[in-house]
């Protein structure tokens, strides 16, 4: 037998350090090469890290939270472990919380703390959504202990409540709580994905003079021209939303306004002016606020907008978006739907210089030459890098933008 040391590999673009999120084995545990053993997270997204090695776990290094240098010592195997050797060893030695000895238990024994769990026997790994993931992790829930019930044992919500899923609670509430806190208070550790928006969100406010400007839009055409394309849409395509036929109108919008279609290098005091119009567009998903990029709208049909939006979306939501998917936006749209208010203040996504809110569409009466009528009116609220963007120009784009959305034939008028 002899030891192999893994160390913290390098993820590329730059990093130096990355933030562990979740362990998923633990000392004296037996992996199997290609295993994923560590969750982490970069300042560009999440890594699933595989085991490089078959064999038993001896030490792993960091919490949830802690970062570790790029190749620094992050867990190290005893490698050269034959068949149910590494078991029944890890069984003798390990405490008893420790998963592999339940797994020792022979079948209808009773168990002093929890029934044999049914994945023992997995090396695989375990199969669920990043939201149960979490919801694991914070009810200190060992995922390989939970029997599965959906397909291919992949484990449901459900499966966490079930009493398969709760082998690692806590006697009591009391029994262990630290000093000053009390039963009726949970502490959640800020990590991960909502750490790295945290620090976004601060920087952003911290460094960014932002200017806030809401415009309200009558959009009764837009919303018949959008009824009127899903009565007949394209073979296999979905329905549209106003969120494709809106950044259609700012790609054309942005012709004339591209101070506002900006990255701003700090290091080098440079705005980076672009001619593609690449749209980050906000995504709400279990883990936090994710910003998958929508490349080139400008070359896009309002069809393959809302086609890449639902892919990209959907990408965001299972964690499944790749770095690059997630990264590169020359200027955010973000819409919280249904959801939308009637105003909101959004926050700048750095290196941008602008970001574009929509608010909810609603029917209320208005006044059109003297008479009162019921119109869909939404509002559009924005923020500037007040730095760059002046609030004459910051005002009169959104007044461009609400021209084109008021008489959406002008948006596809050839350029």
């Amino acid at each position: 037998m002899s030891e192999y040391v893994f160390k913290m590999p390098d993820l590329g673009e730059g990093t130096v350090e990355a933030e562990i999120v979740a362990w998923h084995t633990e000392p004296g545990a037996t992996v199997a090469e290609d295993q994923i053993i560590v969750e982490v997270m970069t300042d560009k997204a999440a890594v699933e890290v595989p085991a490089p090695v078959s064999g038993r776990v001896v030490s792993i290094r960091g919490a949830p939270g802690d970062k570790i240098a790029v190749g620094s010592p992050l867990i190290v195997f005893e490698t050269g472990v034959e068949g149910e050797a590494a078991p029944a060893a890890a069984a003798a030695a390990a405490p008893a919380t420790n998963k592999p000895v339940a797994a020792a238990v022979p079948p209808g024994a009773k168990a002093p703390s929890a029934s044999p769990p049914p994945a023992a026997a997995r090396t695989g790994r375990v199969m669920t959504s990043p939201a149960n993931r979490r919801r694991a992790r914070e009810a200190g829930i060992d995922l390989s202990s939970v029997a599965g019930s959906g397909p291919g044992g992949r484990i449901l919500r459900s499966d966490l409540n079930a009493p398969t899923g709760a082998p690692a609670a806590a006697p009591a509430p009391t029994a262990a709580l630290p000093p000053d806190v009390s039963a009726e208070t949970t502490e959640i550790k800020v990590i991960g994905v909502r750490r790295v928006i945290a620090e976004r969100m601060s920087e952003a406010k911290r460094n960014i003079p932002h200017f806030a400007y809401v415009e309200e839009v009558d959009v009764t055409e837009l919303e018949a021209l959008r009824q009127h394309l899903n009565a007949s849409p394209p073979a296999g395509a979905g329905g549209l939303t106003y969120l494709p036929l809106i950044i259609a109108a700012l790609t054309r919008v942005l012709e004339s306004f591209p101070q506002c279609n900006v990255l701003y290098d700090s290091s080098r005091g440079v705005l980076v002016r672009h001619r593609a119009v690449h749209v980050g567009i906000a995504a709400q998903t279990p883990d936090g606020l994710k910003v998958p990029v929508v490349r080139n709208a400008q070359s896009r049909t309002v069809w393959e907008l809302a086609a890449e939006i639902r892919r990209l979306s959907e990408r965001a939501r299972t964690n499944k978006a790749t770095r690059d998917e997630l990264m590169g936006s020359t200027i955010t749209v973000t819409s919280l739907g249904k959801l939308g208010g009637i105003a909101s203040t959004p926050v700048i996504n750095a290196p941008e210089v602008a970001i574009i809110g929509l608010n909810k569409a609603v029917d209320r009466p208005v006044v059109r030459q003297g008479a009162v009528v019921v119109r869909r009116m939404m509002n559009l609220s924005s923020s500037f890098d007040h730095r760059f963007v002046d609030g004459y120009d910051a005002a009169a784009m959104i007044q461009a933008l609400k021209e084109h959305l008021e008489h959406p034939a002008t948006i596809f008028i050839p350029r």
